[in-house]
């Protein structure tokens, strides 16, 4: 590849990766207005935890690395989270373990939206009488 096409792909895959840890963590909002939606963000939020809970790196860490390798840049150890997320939430270094933090704050905020989804759900259906 092109070295600024491999730039623009490792770009590209970094967003990507980001969207999706924005959908993971407040995709349970969208069910609101697309209950659809729920099948694909359950999906996500169990791969996202269960990459966290088993230390794992995701598939899109090696492949943004290959991309900036492939583009003169450097690559960085770790996953996506470590790399990227941490240092914004906790800027005087991470906790042991976050991975472990990581993964069950997932589920745990998930299942605080999805409470809220389901009971703003029967508020809604007790308005319209149904």
């Amino acid at each position: 590849f092109d070295p600024m096409f491999s730039k623009i792909l490792a770009d590209t895959v970094l967003l990507l990766h980001f969207a999706f840890v924005l959908f993971t963590v407040l995709g349970g909002i969208a069910v609101l207005f697309k209950r659809q939606v729920a099948w694909f963000h359950i999906l996500a939020v169990l791969w996202s935890s269960v990459i966290n809970l088993g230390g794992w790196i995701c598939p899109l860490t090696p492949l943004e690395n290959y991309f900036r390798t492939q583009a003169g840049l450097k690559g960085y150890e770790g996953g996506f989270v470590q790399h990227y997320i941490e240092p914004l939430v906790y800027p005087g270094g991470m906790p042991r373990n976050f991975e472990l933090i990581a993964g069950i704050s997932v589920i745990l905020w998930n299942v605080l939206v999805y409470a809220f989804v389901l009971l703003y759900g029967k508020w809604r259906r007790s308005l319209h009488g149904r």
